[in-house]
């Protein structure tokens, strides 16, 4: 069996309750980051070491479960060694490592037991162990259970992460270098603070949303917001759950306005709403991450898409009169159509322009513009006709 070992029993510095395992980056503590590492490398187990019981370490057991694991406490060395047999693989991550989970899985790849580690110059400020001369510990080491029993030797109150490494050293484990490339950036880091988490946190951030190009201004427009103010939503806990019911918000004061007559304030509302669901997707993206969880078949942000669509036809409707006798499907047809080529479009539709295509807040503001000259109708007609022209113009998307 493969089991990870965590270790929670350093204070997260003076005055803290909690150990800097819980400290939180990017919506998740320390911790269940390393849950998700520990998923990744295909852990069935994971044992912590922790001076007792918490909130926060109960809050880590009911996900590693719903996770599917196993999830023990050990309080000491000597309960830790009972708890492990020889013929188990122990994955030892140090306590506050915050790594990336891809390349700690290349890095462990093989099944000769290793100690990973890195130039001594900078990992000791940086917060690394130092284990010779020349080098420190990356934080991370692959080991068979054997070694565990030598655990038995040591004092009740001994760093046993620390314990393993030397135990591991001495008994001839090879020792892999983490590369430069890995260690740049928020690759791989060990946090020992609240502004040190704070930090990591808007730098992880802007080397997952800060690069590439913009495929649209309303995108771009929710990213900057997300890379603005996501760090202290994340930092604060349940980002994408508030930005979500942001959107529901913005949705119910589009509908009002619509209702009260002011149909350009609705529209613009809904441009609102959807850059919300945008960064909405940025952040549950990111938690996702934090957490090691794989997308779902639907995610929240696309029916949330559906909701502000939903909006923006029934403002089409009442901006747009229905002559007496006119039957209804008629009346229904020309935003019908519209919203179906909406969403039609971009997945027949390549090219740079597919973002521009699928951008709901530029497509909000035209209308707004519009329902202001009292034009919503040729507006849409028009948008229509520019959807068509760009399918039938614009380089096919390629699948696969």
């Amino acid at each position: 069996m493969r089991i990870a070992l965590l270790a929670m029993t350093e204070p997260a510095g003076a005055g803290q309750p909690y150990p800097r395992a819980f400290l939180r980056v990017a919506g998740a503590s320390v911790a269940q980051h390393q849950l998700g590492m520990a998923l990744a490398l295909e852990c069935q187990r994971v044992i912590c070491m922790a001076r007792g019981t918490s909130p926060e370490l109960i809050a880590l057991q009911h996900d590693a479960e719903h996770a599917g694991l196993q999830f023990t406490i050990a309080t000491g060395p000597g309960q830790l060694a009972g708890l492990v047999t020889a013929s188990d693989e122990l994955i030892v991550i140090s306590e506050g490592l915050f790594a990336d989970s891809a390349q700690a899985v290349a890095l462990l790849d093989g099944r000769a037991p290793v100690v990973l580690v890195q130039p001594v110059e900078g990992a000791l400020v940086a917060g690394f162990e130092r284990i010779d001369i020349n080098r420190a510990s990356a934080g991370l080491m692959r080991l068979p259970g054997q070694m565990l029993e030598r655990l038995h030797e040591l004092p009740a109150d001994c760093d046993v992460i620390s314990a393993l490494t030397r135990i591991a050293l001495q008994t001839g484990v090879a020792m892999r270098e983490v590369s430069a490339s890995a260690r740049a950036g928020s690759g791989w880091r060990m946090i020992r603070s609240e502004a040190e988490a704070y930090a990591l946190e808007d730098e992880w951030l802007r080397s997952r949303f800060g690069e590439g190009s913009c495929s649209s201004p309303g995108r771009a427009a929710a990213r900057f917001g997300v890379l603005s103010f996501g760090t202290s939503l994340l930092h604060a806990g349940n980002a994408s759950n508030a930005v979500s019911a942001a959107v529901l918000v913005c949705v119910a004061i589009a509908a009002g306005l619509g209702w009260f007559g002011l149909i350009w304030g609705g529209f613009v509302f809904a441009a609102i709403g959807w850059l919300l669901v945008e960064a909405s997707r940025l952040l549950r993206a990111a938690e996702r991450h934090a957490l090691g969880q794989p997308s779902p078949a639907i995610p929240r942000a696309d029916a949330m898409v559906w909701l502000v669509d939903a909006i923006f036809a029934a403002l089409i409707l009442l901006a747009t009169p229905r002559f007496p006798g006119e039957p209804a499907i008629a009346w229904l047809c020309v935003p019908a159509i519209l919203m179906l080529l909406l969403v039609l479009s971009p997945r027949i539709t390549g090219g740079p322009f597919t973002g521009w295509i699928a951008d709901r807040a530029l497509f909000g503001l035209i209308l707004a513009v519009a329902s202001g000259f009292g034009q919503v109708l040729l507006a849409v007609r028009l948008l229509c006709v520019g959807l068509v022209l760009a399918a039938l113009l614009l380089p096919p998307r390629r699948h696969g």
